[in-house]
Protein backbone atom coordinates (compact mmCIF):
# COMPACT_ATOMS: atom_id res chain seq x y z
CA UNK A 1 0.00 0.00 0.00
CA UNK A 2 0.82 3.61 -1.24
CA UNK A 3 1.10 6.39 1.40
CA UNK A 4 2.48 9.23 0.97
CA UNK A 5 3.67 10.82 3.78
CA UNK A 6 5.94 7.54 4.18
CA UNK A 7 7.88 8.41 0.61
CA UNK A 8 10.57 11.33 0.84
CA UNK A 9 10.10 14.13 -1.69
CA UNK A 10 13.73 15.06 -1.33
CA UNK A 11 16.56 12.58 -3.31
CA UNK A 12 18.24 9.95 -1.03
CA UNK A 13 21.00 11.63 1.13
CA UNK A 14 23.79 9.43 -0.81
CA UNK A 15 22.51 11.05 -4.27
CA UNK A 16 25.61 12.69 -6.05
CA UNK A 17 24.02 15.36 -7.70
CA UNK A 18 26.64 16.24 -10.71
CA UNK A 19 27.00 11.95 -11.40
CA UNK A 20 22.93 12.08 -11.61
CA UNK A 21 22.71 15.07 -13.35
CA UNK A 22 25.20 13.81 -15.84
CA UNK A 23 23.71 10.38 -16.31
CA UNK A 24 20.64 12.59 -17.10
CA UNK A 25 21.67 13.85 -20.10
CA UNK A 26 22.80 10.51 -21.57
CA UNK A 27 19.36 9.29 -20.62
CA UNK A 28 17.40 12.24 -22.22
CA UNK A 29 19.38 11.43 -25.67
CA UNK A 30 18.77 7.65 -25.38
CA UNK A 31 15.34 8.53 -24.56
CA UNK A 32 15.08 10.64 -27.73
CA UNK A 33 16.59 7.85 -29.58
CA UNK A 34 13.96 4.83 -28.74
CA UNK A 35 11.46 8.08 -29.74
CA UNK A 36 12.41 8.15 -33.24
CA UNK A 37 12.88 4.17 -33.52
CA UNK A 38 8.92 3.80 -32.29
CA UNK A 39 8.10 6.41 -34.56
CA UNK A 40 9.74 4.49 -37.22
CA UNK A 41 8.56 1.22 -36.61
CA UNK A 42 4.99 2.39 -35.68
CA UNK A 43 4.31 -0.98 -33.55
CA UNK A 44 4.15 0.70 -30.03
CA UNK A 45 3.40 4.11 -28.61
CA UNK A 46 3.48 5.30 -25.31
CA UNK A 47 0.99 7.44 -22.71
CA UNK A 48 3.02 9.36 -20.36
CA UNK A 49 0.71 10.58 -17.45
CA UNK A 50 1.87 13.43 -15.41
CA UNK A 51 0.37 14.27 -12.23
CA UNK A 52 0.78 16.31 -9.23
CA UNK A 53 -0.35 19.15 -6.86
CA UNK A 54 0.14 22.97 -8.41
CA UNK A 55 3.60 23.36 -8.61
CA UNK A 56 4.80 20.42 -9.17
CA UNK A 57 6.64 20.68 -11.70
CA UNK A 58 4.63 19.15 -14.42
CA UNK A 59 5.68 21.60 -17.18
CA UNK A 60 8.95 21.47 -16.16
CA UNK A 61 8.96 17.47 -16.24
CA UNK A 62 7.46 17.34 -19.61
CA UNK A 63 10.20 20.39 -21.21
CA UNK A 64 13.06 18.75 -19.61
CA UNK A 65 12.69 14.70 -19.81
CA UNK A 66 11.74 14.85 -23.58
CA UNK A 67 14.09 17.55 -24.38
CA UNK A 68 15.35 15.46 -27.00
CA UNK A 69 12.62 14.21 -28.64
CA UNK A 70 11.61 15.09 -32.16
CA UNK A 71 8.41 17.13 -32.15
CA UNK A 72 6.74 14.82 -34.88
CA UNK A 73 6.74 12.07 -32.25
CA UNK A 74 5.56 13.83 -28.61
CA UNK A 75 2.36 15.04 -28.18
CA UNK A 76 1.09 17.24 -25.13
CA UNK A 77 -2.43 17.81 -23.97
CA UNK A 78 -3.31 18.99 -20.70
CA UNK A 79 -7.17 18.90 -19.58
CA UNK A 80 -8.38 21.56 -18.34
CA UNK A 81 -11.96 22.37 -17.13
CA UNK A 82 -14.54 20.02 -19.01
CA UNK A 83 -16.31 22.13 -21.78
CA UNK A 84 -20.25 22.25 -21.58
CA UNK A 85 -19.71 19.08 -24.65
CA UNK A 86 -17.29 17.30 -22.53
CA UNK A 87 -19.80 17.56 -19.74
CA UNK A 88 -22.69 16.29 -22.15
CA UNK A 89 -20.23 12.52 -22.40
CA UNK A 90 -18.84 10.38 -20.04
CA UNK A 91 -15.88 11.46 -18.22
CA UNK A 92 -13.91 9.48 -20.37
CA UNK A 93 -14.80 10.90 -23.76
CA UNK A 94 -12.42 13.44 -23.95
CA UNK A 95 -9.56 11.64 -23.13
CA UNK A 96 -10.16 8.67 -24.97
CA UNK A 97 -9.67 10.85 -28.40
CA UNK A 98 -6.10 12.27 -27.22
CA UNK A 99 -4.95 8.38 -26.85
CA UNK A 100 -1.78 8.48 -28.93
CA UNK A 101 -1.92 6.23 -32.07
CA UNK A 102 1.02 3.67 -32.96
CA UNK A 103 4.26 5.57 -33.14
CA UNK A 104 3.35 8.11 -30.72
CA UNK A 105 4.53 9.03 -27.16
CA UNK A 106 1.50 11.40 -25.79
CA UNK A 107 1.88 13.20 -22.73
CA UNK A 108 -1.04 14.08 -20.44
CA UNK A 109 -0.34 16.95 -18.26
CA UNK A 110 -2.92 16.19 -15.42
CA UNK A 111 -5.33 13.32 -17.40
CA UNK A 112 -8.45 11.08 -16.41
CA UNK A 113 -7.47 11.38 -12.89
CA UNK A 114 -8.49 14.75 -12.25
CA UNK A 115 -12.21 13.51 -12.77
CA UNK A 116 -11.77 11.51 -9.47
CA UNK A 117 -9.64 13.98 -7.49
CA UNK A 118 -10.64 17.41 -8.18
CA UNK A 119 -14.40 16.42 -8.07
CA UNK A 120 -14.20 14.19 -4.99
CA UNK A 121 -12.24 16.83 -2.84
CA UNK A 122 -15.23 18.94 -3.25
CA UNK A 123 -17.78 17.03 -2.89
CA UNK A 124 -19.27 17.20 -6.43
CA UNK A 125 -18.75 12.84 -6.72
CA UNK A 126 -19.76 10.89 -3.88
CA UNK A 127 -17.87 7.70 -3.05
CA UNK A 128 -19.59 5.08 -5.17
CA UNK A 129 -19.35 7.00 -8.25
CA UNK A 130 -15.05 7.76 -7.73
CA UNK A 131 -15.15 3.91 -7.46
CA UNK A 132 -16.68 3.23 -10.46
CA UNK A 133 -14.76 5.78 -12.21
CA UNK A 134 -11.56 4.17 -10.80
CA UNK A 135 -12.78 0.87 -12.36
CA UNK A 136 -13.71 2.50 -15.46
CA UNK A 137 -10.18 4.48 -15.62
CA UNK A 138 -8.32 0.57 -15.30
CA UNK A 139 -10.63 -0.60 -17.74
CA UNK A 140 -9.53 2.19 -20.01
CA UNK A 141 -5.69 2.01 -19.63
CA UNK A 142 -5.95 -1.71 -20.11
CA UNK A 143 -7.29 -1.64 -23.27
CA UNK A 144 -5.05 0.28 -24.52
CA UNK A 145 -2.25 -1.50 -23.26
CA UNK A 146 -4.11 -4.80 -24.57
CA UNK A 147 -5.29 -3.51 -27.63
CA UNK A 148 -3.01 -0.90 -28.82
CA UNK A 149 0.48 -1.93 -27.73
CA UNK A 150 0.46 1.16 -25.55
CA UNK A 151 2.93 1.27 -22.94
CA UNK A 152 1.13 3.72 -19.83
CA UNK A 153 3.66 5.56 -17.75
CA UNK A 154 1.89 7.06 -14.67
CA UNK A 155 4.31 9.53 -12.41
CA UNK A 156 3.31 11.36 -9.87
CA UNK A 157 5.21 14.69 -9.09
CA UNK A 158 4.99 14.22 -5.35
CA UNK A 159 6.17 17.76 -3.40
CA UNK A 160 6.11 18.65 -0.01
CA UNK A 161 3.59 20.92 1.42
CA UNK A 162 6.32 23.50 2.31
CA UNK A 163 8.35 23.22 -1.66
CA UNK A 164 4.64 23.71 -2.87
CA UNK A 165 4.07 27.05 -0.78
CA UNK A 166 7.65 28.39 -2.44
CA UNK A 167 6.60 27.25 -5.82
CA UNK A 168 3.56 29.00 -5.65
CA UNK A 169 5.57 32.17 -4.20
CA UNK A 170 7.75 31.93 -6.95
CA UNK A 171 4.77 32.92 -9.35
CA UNK A 172 3.49 35.94 -7.54
CA UNK A 173 7.62 37.39 -6.94
CA UNK A 174 9.49 36.58 -10.17
CA UNK A 175 8.08 38.82 -13.03
CA UNK A 176 9.03 35.97 -15.70
CA UNK A 177 6.57 33.09 -13.82
CA UNK A 178 3.52 36.26 -13.32
CA UNK A 179 1.31 34.17 -15.78
CA UNK A 180 1.74 31.15 -14.04
CA UNK A 181 -0.26 32.22 -11.03
CA UNK A 182 -3.58 31.90 -10.29
CA UNK A 183 -5.22 32.63 -6.69
CA UNK A 184 -7.37 29.34 -7.33
CA UNK A 185 -3.70 27.55 -6.03
CA UNK A 186 -3.66 28.41 -2.67
CA UNK A 187 -7.45 27.75 -2.36
CA UNK A 188 -6.35 24.35 -3.44
CA UNK A 189 -3.61 23.83 -1.17
CA UNK A 190 -5.90 24.47 1.78
CA UNK A 191 -8.18 20.74 0.41
CA UNK A 192 -4.04 19.32 0.84
CA UNK A 193 -5.05 16.69 3.11
CA UNK A 194 -8.19 15.60 0.73
CA UNK A 195 -5.97 15.29 -2.18
CA UNK A 196 -3.79 13.17 -0.14
CA UNK A 197 -6.16 10.60 0.57
CA UNK A 198 -7.67 10.51 -2.49
CA UNK A 199 -4.18 10.19 -4.66
CA UNK A 200 -3.51 7.36 -2.57
CA UNK A 201 -6.88 5.63 -2.88
CA UNK A 202 -6.12 6.08 -6.82
CA UNK A 203 -2.23 4.45 -6.26
CA UNK A 204 -3.70 2.17 -4.44
CA UNK A 205 -6.31 0.99 -6.65
CA UNK A 206 -4.56 1.37 -10.07
CA UNK A 207 -4.22 -2.08 -12.55
CA UNK A 208 -0.98 -0.28 -13.95
CA UNK A 209 1.19 0.69 -10.94
CA UNK A 210 2.20 4.30 -10.49
CA UNK A 211 5.97 5.85 -10.25
CA UNK A 212 6.22 8.00 -7.53
CA UNK A 213 8.31 11.01 -8.15
CA UNK A 214 10.63 13.00 -5.67
CA UNK A 215 10.25 16.22 -7.22
CA UNK A 216 11.15 19.09 -4.24
CA UNK A 217 15.09 18.77 -6.49
CA UNK A 218 13.94 18.98 -9.68
CA UNK A 219 17.33 17.32 -11.22
CA UNK A 220 16.50 14.18 -9.16
CA UNK A 221 13.17 14.28 -11.08
CA UNK A 222 14.13 14.06 -14.16
CA UNK A 223 16.50 11.30 -13.52
CA UNK A 224 14.24 9.42 -11.72
CA UNK A 225 11.65 10.11 -15.19
CA UNK A 226 14.13 9.60 -17.75
CA UNK A 227 15.44 6.28 -15.86
CA UNK A 228 12.30 4.59 -15.71
CA UNK A 229 11.30 5.60 -19.57
CA UNK A 230 14.28 4.45 -20.77
CA UNK A 231 14.47 1.35 -19.05
CA UNK A 232 10.94 -0.28 -20.59
CA UNK A 233 11.60 1.48 -23.58
CA UNK A 234 14.68 -0.70 -24.21
CA UNK A 235 12.91 -3.99 -23.15
CA UNK A 236 10.57 -3.76 -26.65
CA UNK A 237 14.03 -4.63 -28.37
CA UNK A 238 12.68 -1.90 -31.12
CA UNK A 239 14.36 -1.81 -34.55
CA UNK A 240 14.36 0.20 -37.66
CA UNK A 241 12.13 -1.24 -40.03
CA UNK A 242 14.02 -2.75 -43.20
CA UNK A 243 13.60 -1.65 -46.92
CA UNK A 244 10.17 -2.69 -48.38
CA UNK A 245 10.38 -5.67 -50.76
CA UNK A 246 10.44 -4.44 -54.20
Amino acid sequence: MIKLSDIPTTPPADADEDKLKDETKHLVKRLGELQQLMYAQQKYSALVILQGMDGSGKDGAAKQVFAECHHYGVQVHSFKKPSEEEFAHDFLWRVHQQAPRKGMIQIFNRSQYEDILIQWVHGWIDDERAEKRMQAINAFEELLAFDNNTLVFKFYMHISYGQQAKELQERIDEPDKHWKHNPGDWKEREHWDDYMRCYEYAFNHSSIPWIIVPVDKRWYRDYVMAKALVERLEQLGMAYPPLPAE
